[in-house]
């Protein structure tokens, strides 16, 4: 076998990554929940890898020494912010370089933040498909995250069926 050959084959096994996208900052579990059971769900099911935000900030905690972040926020803003300005940084680079796609959960949570909001338009242009899992009536959801969306469903049970379909 030679390295072109090699390297189609590599290619056609590669394992997908998805990026887990979804409120952090205001939900009751940082949005924990859905991303375990989705990422067991991937991986069992299509064998496709995940980055996950949670696992991804408690890791930054970690090695920033910033566990107490959130009491940053009421405490010291300029430390806060300079540990936020690390997160979203990396957020950004996984969206744009390091995963396939995103699964994005849009619910009321996210709308009093921001990330969502990027990470969905970076993914966009970035030419990276979004599959939005909506929970809002839909005269609530954004146009302009309609427009980001490839595909947008009411529920996980029609993404999962639909990523068996796809891959």
């Amino acid at each position: 076998m030679d390295l072109v050959e090699w390297n189609f084959i590599k290619e056609k096994i590669k394992t997908m990554i998805a990026y887990l996208s979804g409120a952090m900052e205001f939900s009751s579990d940082e949005g924990a929940g859905w991303r375990k059971d989705l990422t067991l769900w991937l991986d069992i099911n299509i064998n496709h890898k995940v980055l996950n935000p949670v696992v991804e900030s408690e890791n930054l905690m970690k090695s920033h020494g910033a566990e107490s972040y959130r009491e940053w926020k009421k405490t010291n803003i300029e430390e806060y912010i300079d540990f936020i300005k690390i997160c979203v940084d990396r957020d950004i680079d996984i969206v744009r370089n390091k995963c396939d796609y995103i699964i994005c959960l849009w619910d009321e949570n996210v709308l009093k933040g921001a990330g969502t909001h990027a990470e969905v338009t970076i993914a966009y242009e970035s030419n990276k498909p979004v599959f939005l899992v909506n929970k809002l009536e839909l005269k609530d959801l954004s146009g302009w995250i309609m427009a980001c969306s490839t595909e947008i469903f009411s529920d996980f049970d029609s993404l999962k069926s639909f990523l068996v379909e796809k891959y």
